[in-house]
């Protein structure tokens, strides 16, 4: 989903790299990938009750959306999660690469040991859109942290259950994400395999792992 932000929420500051570097822990091979990877980071919006009319939660304050225009294709999940590191807030993204858009974004909540410190979940994403394509406005939502479950649960690869607690939607879903990763590794292991038992054993665990995918994603 490519949102249409209220003008009033927009903000439009250039967020230098440097900040970033000042506020998370970037190794020397992790800001080579930053320089590599990201031509520009824009805070692009700030959803908040003083711009969009919608009071905040203690776990939802706020939430920020940055554009962040890459130099190719790629963007490692690693500098994504650094800039995370560096946003006190909830934050979504939109990545620009050429002349397409995705929208990322990641469950971020207070930490329950201590409520100053975020917590920061499974990263979900959007296909690419063309960015002609027509923008939807923001939900109706009675609060901050709703509008956020919202816009969190549209781009997850599952619909949430009937009476499920958003939580768990997440869990749930970072859970198939697990389980997809870990399929990946078996695929490779079973197309590099000799060994015909081996084969069979590697064939086994695939089809527990796809039934629990399946069983999950229900």
């Amino acid at each position: 989903m490519l949102y249409l932000y209220p003008t009033q929420a927009r903000v439009g500051k250039n967020l230098p790299k440097s900040k970033i570097y000042q506020h998370a822990r970037v190794s020397a091979s992790l800001r080579r990938k930053f320089i590599d990877q990201i031509a520009n980071i824009t805070w692009a919006y700030k959803l908040s009750p003083e711009t969009i009319n919608l009071p905040a939660l203690p776990s939802v304050p706020e939430i920020e959306v940055f554009v962040v225009e890459l130099k190719g294709n790629e963007l490692s999940t690693d500098v994504i999660r650094s800039i995370d590191a560096a946003i006190p807030f909830p934050a979504v993204y939109e990545i620009v690469s050429g002349g397409r858009t995705r929208v990322v974004a990641a469950h971020k909540r207070p930490s329950e040991g201590d409520f100053s410190k975020w917590v920061t979940e499974t990263y979900f994403e959007t296909e690419w859109y063309p960015q002609s394509k027509e923008r939807i406005p923001l939900y109706s939502s009675i609060d901050l942290g709703r509008l956020y479950e919202q816009m969190l649960t549209a781009m997850m690869p599952i619909t949430r259950r009937r009476d499920e607690a958003f939580p768990a939607t997440v869990a749930r879903a970072g859970e198939i994400r697990r389980l997809e990763r870990e399929a990946e590794k078996l695929n490779s292991k079973l197309n590099k395999e000799k060994q015909f038992n081996r084969k069979v054993e590697i064939n086994a665990e695939l089809r527990d792992i796809k039934r629990e995918i399946e069983k999950l994603s229900q």
